[in-house]
């Protein structure tokens, strides 16, 4: 089997795989059942053919070729334990003030339907449930760990997650501690201050349940007129873009019942076939998740079809593509948009966008914070214990997190660090933009032509190649501090 084959049957597996995910996501019926991806490819995920892997004489097609294999490897042993774990979830609900709230509920209910009286209620029902569900998650993830060790020889998991993305996350440990602890004086002044005003409490009195209601910044959708998100994308013809009328891109915005009330992107092929999943919740979370998922959505359709598969859609890491998504996501929520696009007065833009940025803030140091957790979990090799994320969470963020809840605030291969490496480098291709075009730059009609000739290099780079490649300068945090303090200071 040469490199050609293995490319392409990998290419078909991950199809298989996001269209079958897609459709769960949709709540339509999957073409494939679970247990139904891997069949007739079991001669395929065998060992014998990893062996293959090391034949391929290019660095980038050979990484990203074999982490592929080893994602299907590992995802066709983890399937049987996976569903029973989720079935076992789908049905684990809180009880508050008579009604159930399911774990895929809690987000939107925290955010649009809950009280603070009641997510205190939510708190306590949690803990329990999250204890009942431990073992099913522990169970995942030791079978994991032992399919790395075992049949591939990594040296624990974070050997695992560096080799796969290029990121020496012992470095980035180091680097994240001293980033929160330098800002913790202007974060934590500016939180309480907006605990108080908008709760009457203080910050230490709420919850992470909390953080969700308040950096949902539903306090201020009584300032967006009346407007259909449909309406609001008709922004994006000034730079020779119509999301309604791309071709690969295919919006499905409503809320068709058994859809995921957590939007997302669906990559099936770059750049023909690109899903964006919303379920619209009404206010400016809408805005600004439709912005960022569009980010995605464009930066994979605008890939030149040139690029060679491994180019286009083998990535294994994804922090670039979240670059993009920050930086349409912080377009939505800017204070010359608002005024210009959708209509707030100048003092209402103004306080919307300031606490748009003390959020950003916020959940920056929640996935920082998270990343230093999981890292010290993977490095020990202990994942029973919560206190140690329980203790890095609540001391970087001000929000009460339970140590139960560790296993399931857990996102694979650290993706969390993916989320802080985008929001850096957002701040500083901003800044670029800002450099280039003014305070408002997101209407000048070049920046379009700009975008598209960033996105058609796809994923031929990674984060950091873009960065000194494109003039943006070495990569560091200084640009988004600088954000942080310009507005917040």
């Amino acid at each position: 089997m040469n490199q050609s084959d293995l490319e392409n049957t990998l290419h078909h597996l991950n199809y298989r795989a996001n269209v079958t995910a897609l459709a769960q996501w949709m709540g339509q019926k999957s073409p494939f059942a679970a247990y139904e991806i891997y069949e007739g490819f079991e001669e395929f995920l065998d060992l014998g053919t990893w062996a293959r892997f090391s034949e391929i004489e290019d660095d980038m097609a050979r990484t990203r070729l074999s982490h592929a294999f080893i994602d299907h490897y590992v995802q066709k042993i983890l399937m049987p334990h996976e569903t029973e774990m989720r079935t076992w979830m789908r049905g684990a609900s809180a009880h508050v003030d008579g009604r159930k709230i399911y774990f895929h509920e809690i987000i939107p209910w925290c955010q649009k339907s809950s009280t603070y009286e009641n997510r205190r209620v939510l708190q306590k029902e949690t803990g329990p449930l999250c204890k009942f569900l431990k073992p099913f998650a522990l169970n995942y993830w030791n079978i994991l760990l032992e399919v790395l060790r075992k049949d591939f020889g990594f040296d624990g998991y974070v050997d695992y997650c560096k080799r796969k993305k290029g990121i020496d996350y012992h470095a980035y440990y180091g680097r994240m501690e001293r980033l929160l602890k330098d800002t913790d004086d202007l974060y934590f002044a500016a939180m309480e201050q907006w605990s108080r005003k908008r709760f009457g409490r203080t910050l230490g009195e709420l919850t992470r349940f909390d953080a969700i209601n308040l950096l949902g910044l539903g306090e201020f959708d009584k300032y967006l007129p009346p407007h259909s998100l449909q309406d609001l994308t008709r922004y994006f013809l000034q730079w020779g873009m119509d999301p309604e009328n791309t071709p690969g891109l295919n919006l499905e915005i409503g809320s068709e019942a058994g859809k995921s009330a957590q939007a997302m992107s669906f990559i099936l092929q770059v750049p023909e076939e690109v899903y964006v999943l919303m379920k619209p919740a009404g206010g400016c979370i809408d805005l600004e998740t439709l912005w960022h998922e569009l980010g995605h959505g464009f930066s994979a359709v605008y890939t030149s079809p040139d690029l060679s598969v491994v180019e286009r859609d083998m990535a294994t890491s994804f922090n670039l593509s979240e670059t993009f998504a920050f930086l349409l996501q912080g377009v939505a929520l800017s204070e010359p948009f608002l005024i210009r696009h959708v209509g707030l007065k100048p003092g209402e833009a103004e306080e919307l966008a300031y606490y748009k940025v003390l959020k950003d803030f916020s959940v920056f140091r929640r996935y920082a914070a998270k990343f230093m957790a999981e890292y010290e979990m993977f490095s020990s090799g202990d994942l029973t214990s919560g206190e140690r994320y329980a203790e890095l969470m609540t001391g970087f963020t001000g929000f009460t997190y339970q140590p139960e809840s560790h296993l399931f605030d857990l996102v694979p291969e650290f993706y969390c660090m993916d989320y802080v490496l985008g929001w850096m480098g957002e701040a500083k291709m901003e800044r670029h933009l800002r450099t280039l075009y003014g305070p408002d730059w997101m209407f000048e009609g070049d920046v379009g032509p700009l975008l598209k000739a960033w996105w058609a290099r796809g994923n031929s780079m990674d984060i950091f190649e873009f960065m000194t490649g494109n003039g943006l300068g070495a990569f560091d945090a200084e640009a988004l501090v600088k954000r942080w303090e310009a507005v917040l200071g």
